[in-house]
């Protein structure tokens, strides 16, 4: 093969080299847009249809509101007929203290699942990954009982106790990979400089912050969307959290189509707004919690 003969070959290796790259990066794109628009496409749908007209929803469900569609009245009819403040107001402060109550005891537990070898520490892990498995609502009779007891239905606390007991299994999994990676040293140079174990947990703890917004956001999603339990334990008017809320548009016979899509637009709103306030922190919890 001649000197010619030999570039030529190694150009055209080149391209093609080339080619099967660019070829690749385009399909890995093509897949994560394309699964993008389904975990986007359903929620962009609600927000547009809750602005037509309902004859406009069933006759064209996929197409944006145009000024001969465009209605509001299901807007109108959520704040006029509903008492929705109210209901974004308990979702808010149920979500908000149910986060928080599970970041601080899986916290705490985490570290020190990580930071002391006792007996027994083996099983009691197997029994926090346990609650992981096992579905708490299959415990809901029992939880009815329970709160029945204690005069505590329809209240909020039943909901913040029962989703703190829910997220604390899998916020201790999730947070006690962190606190293992932590340097030895530097909890021994704060003993060594006389600090307490509350005193190592505060210092040990702003290293683990993305675990912190991981555990959050792991937390927020499935309580803030849950029906179930404010279904059965606070179904009061004064107690009821947006998604149950907005099932009172779901007739057995009539459904307010425009309101219960103008509900659900709205209830999408908070949900959006903490996770981009604690994005950064979930991405970088997710990534570093793969590489560990």
């Amino acid at each position: 093969m001649s000197g010619d003969e030999a570039m030529v070959h190694t150009d055209v290796h080149v391209v093609r080299r080339r080619a099967r790259r660019v070829g690749a990066r385009a399909a890995v794109h093509a897949v994560l847009i394309g699964y993008s628009l389904l975990a986007v496409g359903p929620a962009l749908l609600v927000v547009a249809n809750s602005f037509k007209e309902r004859q406009a929803i069933f006759d064209s469900p996929f197409s944006l509101p145009t000024p001969s569609t465009w209605d509001t009245s299901g807007y109108e009819t959520v704040f006029d007929e509903a008492s929705f403040p109210t209901y974004f107001r308990n979702s808010l402060m149920v979500t908000l203290l149910s986060v928080l109550g599970v970041i601080v005891v899986s916290a705490m537990a985490a570290h020190a699942l990580s930071e002391f070898d006792f007996r027994g520490r083996g099983l009691l892990r197997i029994y926090l990954l346990a609650g992981i498995m096992v579905p708490i609502r299959l415990a809901t009779v029992g939880l009815v009982e329970l709160f029945g007891s204690l005069e505590m239905i329809n209240t909020l606390w039943a909901l913040i106790l029962v989703y703190i007991a829910m997220g604390i299994p899998l916020g201790i999994f999730i947070l006690s990979q962190f606190f293992a990676q932590v340097p030895t040293e530097l909890k021994q140079a704060a003993r060594v400089d006389g600090a307490g174990e509350w005193r190592v947990f505060a210092v040990t703890l702003p290293l683990v912050r993305p675990g912190l917004g991981a555990v959050a956001v792991f937390t927020m999603l499935p309580v803030f969307n849950d029906l179930w339990f404010p279904l059965v334990l606070a179904p009061g008017e004064s107690t009821r959290t947006m998604t149950l809320g907005a099932q009172q548009f779901l007739g057995q016979f009539e459904t307010n189509w425009n309101a219960m899509l103008a509900a659900l637009s709205l209830a999408i709103v908070p949900v959006l707004v903490l996770y981009v306030l604690f994005s950064r922190q979930f991405l970088r919890g997710l990534t570093e919690g793969a590489i560990k």
